[in-house]
């Protein structure tokens, strides 16, 4: 799969892919005519044949919504202007919903919101999964729609309502993940010496928000739901694991299970295997020896704009340098230093 930010007047907009769209807004065509000779951009993930499987057209607006029941005030909002998606059983949906977040709080809004045919059911579901609400109608000569809206910064108390969204006043902790498993498992958190191409493959576990990682590392079973993981990336082995060990990303606990609790290997395939960087082979290895079995399931955040390096995390934030760096609490404190020092967005982090 190919996922990319690109320019709209670069792909075929006769593409049998936009029939649906072109059934459903009799204004389409001409719509997305008028978008590509502006050169505005688009979200685009094309097929293993080069067709096209997904397509995000993000816009900022901050005028009052007039002409949706109720009305709504204005406010500075990301407008999803279009979405569609053949998933095909993956995660790109998924992927999908993280970019468009992304975008909200790197333009800092309040708000995002979509209208959408209820016919759209599975659509519907995905966004509502992460916090998107009914909010308003919108009536035109093309039907009515619903109007969802995820207001940006409003807690729940739930990791995926709540989505990107971390709690400040959570526990923390650090967790340490090998070079070659994390590239894997979050690919917004590649790091500029990795070679882009590993994180494009369409499989559940690179398109998805939640993501489920095995581990023996003693404490890891101790996590609870709401607890906030600061994913470190041990050394590649090419300089001083001083300057080559980093924090990359921040995650928030779902559930940890423990692979004793699967009567079946199929019970634990149906569990692991979707959001897994473990495929069906090393799965059942897993289960057969349960030499790993703490299973963490988790909502994948933020990357961090900034990688943060071992070597200031001791020398400017005062951590333990003998302590086991696979997996440890971390302070407020510490917690606090990481996240400014990364550039974690604002409003990210939620007091």
């Amino acid at each position: 799969m190919d996922f990319s930010y690109c320019d709209i007047n670069s792909l075929n907009l006769n593409d049998s892919f936009f029939d649906s769209l072109r059934a459903d807004y009799a204004e389409f065509q001409d719509w997305i005519t008028r978008k590509a000779r502006a050169g505005e951009k688009a979200y685009v993930s094309l097929d293993e044949d080069g067709n096209i499987d997904g397509f995000l057209y993000l816009k900022i607006e901050d005028s009052p919504l007039i002409d949706v029941t109720p009305p709504l005030p204005p406010a500075h909002r990301l407008k999803i202007g279009t979405f569609k998606i053949d998933p095909r059983g993956t995660r790109l949906g998924e992927r999908f919903i993280k970019k468009a977040l992304d975008h909200a709080f790197y333009e800092k809004t309040s708000e995002v919101y979509v209208t959408v045919f209820s016919k759209h059911d599975y659509l519907i579901n995905l966004l509502q999964r992460y916090g998107f609400t009914d909010t308003a109608e919108k009536n035109t000569p093309n039907g009515t729609e619903q109007v969802l809206l995820k207001k940006i910064g409003v807690m729940r108390g739930n990791v995926r309502l709540d989505y990107p969204c971390v709690n400040r006043q959570s526990r923390k902790f650090l967790l340490s993940l090998y070079p070659q498993w994390h590239t894997r498992l979050l690919p917004d958190s590649i790091l500029n010496n990795e070679n882009p191409e590993e994180i494009v493959t369409d499989v559940s576990h690179t398109n998805s928000i939640h993501k489920i990682y095995l581990t023996k590392m003693e404490g890891t079973g101790s996590l609870r739901n709401g607890d906030t993981l600061v994913i470190y990336r041990t050394s590649d082995g090419q300089g001083p694991a001083h300057y080559r060990s980093v924090a990359t990303s921040i995650c928030v606990v779902e559930e940890v299970r423990n692979i004793n609790e699967f009567a079946t290997i199929d019970d634990f395939l149906a569990y692991a295997s979707s959001y897994s960087i473990f495929d069906e082979k090393e799965l059942r290895t897993f289960f057969s020896r349960k030499n790993y079995p703490i299973i963490i399931k988790f909502t994948y955040n933020s990357a961090l704009i900034k990688r943060v390096n071992r070597a200031y995390m001791l020398e400017n934030l005062g951590m333990n340098p003998t302590q086991y760096w696979g997996f440890f609490q971390l302070s407020d404190a510490e917690f606090n230093g990481i996240v400014d020092k990364g550039g974690v967005h604002e409003g990210l982090i939620i007091n």
